[in-house]
């Protein structure tokens, strides 16, 4: 009987089994993937290492940095700046304000428009935000304005197949007369204004109200140093003619406006500074019979502008 049990025991019983690992392991794992995707190999270095700059890489707007959030103080400001699509986050209404014609529409404004915050504070605060000034109980709250990069302006031309048409800024300080270029660049095809960031306007309520709703649509660059910006645009095949009253040329003889340019327009009272007039291919003159000596920025930029469209059509 032992004998028997010693033969029963050798008999192999139940085990665990491979869970089929075995049998997937024979079989196969498809193609082998390209080097890029194989882990540890140089490609998938390089691939990794330039995906992590497209990440870092800022995007093409924005790329000139943002300006400084501002406050439109007034009854009568408050409500031209809303009628004119100056863009708003906050509307700050005084606690217990006298309810009269201007506070209404600004209220209604904001109501159409939407997406703007409607914030009550009482008077003591808003003396705070303003530091005192006279804000009759509104006080409109401006997002800092993001700047195009000057490579952008180019950029967005070529995208479209057509030569690049901007205007740079040259000493401009008031922001009425830049948001009067913005106008102009956007009424005749412009691709975009230039500006430096220091000694120069930015981008404004006021700009923006002079600009009549057309700085949505036309971007805006800002630079650290205008002579580099040009010299660069001069590398990429782009004419950068400067006006300047005593200039070689008439406007309406230069054919250079007919392809990639930057218009350069200095300021009301000194002109072009004498480096940027130093970089420009061409110093064009505006032919004024009334006698005047000179006219502002956007005017000037219109002109040109027109002359500029007038031969690309």
């Amino acid at each position: 009987m032992a004998a028997n049990n010693r033969r029963m025991s050798g008999k192999k019983g139940a085990q665990v089994g491979s869970g089929g690992q075995r049998r997937r392991g024979l079989e196969g794992k498809g193609p082998t993937p390209p080097a890029e995707m194989r882990k540890g190999h140089k490609k998938n270095r390089v691939a990794n290492a330039k995906a992590k700059q497209a990440v870092r890489r800022p995007v093409a707007r924005g790329r000139g940095g943002k300006g400084t959030s501002e406050m439109v103080v007034g009854r009568n400001p408050v409500v031209e700046a809303l009628r004119e699509g100056v863009p708003a986050v906050t509307l700050y209404v005084q606690q217990f304000i006298d309810n009269d014609e201007r506070v209404r529409e600004a209220l209604q404004l904001v109501a159409e428009r939407g997406g703007v915050h409607l914030m009550e504070a009482p008077r003591p605060e808003l003396d705070r935000m303003t530091n005192g000034l006279n804000h009759q109980g509104l006080v409109l709250q401006v997002p800092p304005y993001e700047y195009a990069h000057p490579e952008d302006l180019a950029g967005a031309a070529y995208d479209e197949g057509q030569d690049p048409l901007i205007v740079a800024l040259d000493g401009v300080t008031d922001p009425r007369n830049l948001g009067a270029a913005v106008r102009s660049v956007s009424a005749f095809g412009g691709h975009g204004v230039l500006v430096p960031e220091r000694r120069a306007a930015g981008m404004t309520a006021g700009a923006w109200k002079s600009s009549a709703g057309t700085a949505a649509r036309t971007p805006v660059a800002r630079c650290t140093n205008l002579t580099r910006a040009l010299e660069a645009y001069k590398k990429q095949g782009i004419a950068v003619v400067g006006l300047a009253a005593d200039g070689e040329h008439e406007v309406g003889e230069l054919a250079a406006l007919g392809g990639p340019v930057v218009i350069v327009v200095g300021s009301e009272g000194k002109g072009l500074s004498r480096l940027v007039g130093e970089t420009c291919d061409y110093r064009v003159r505006i032919p004024m019979p009334g006698g005047a000596e000179s006219l502002n920025a956007g005017v000037a930029a219109g002109i040109v502008l027109y002359e500029a469209a007038r031969r690309r059509a």
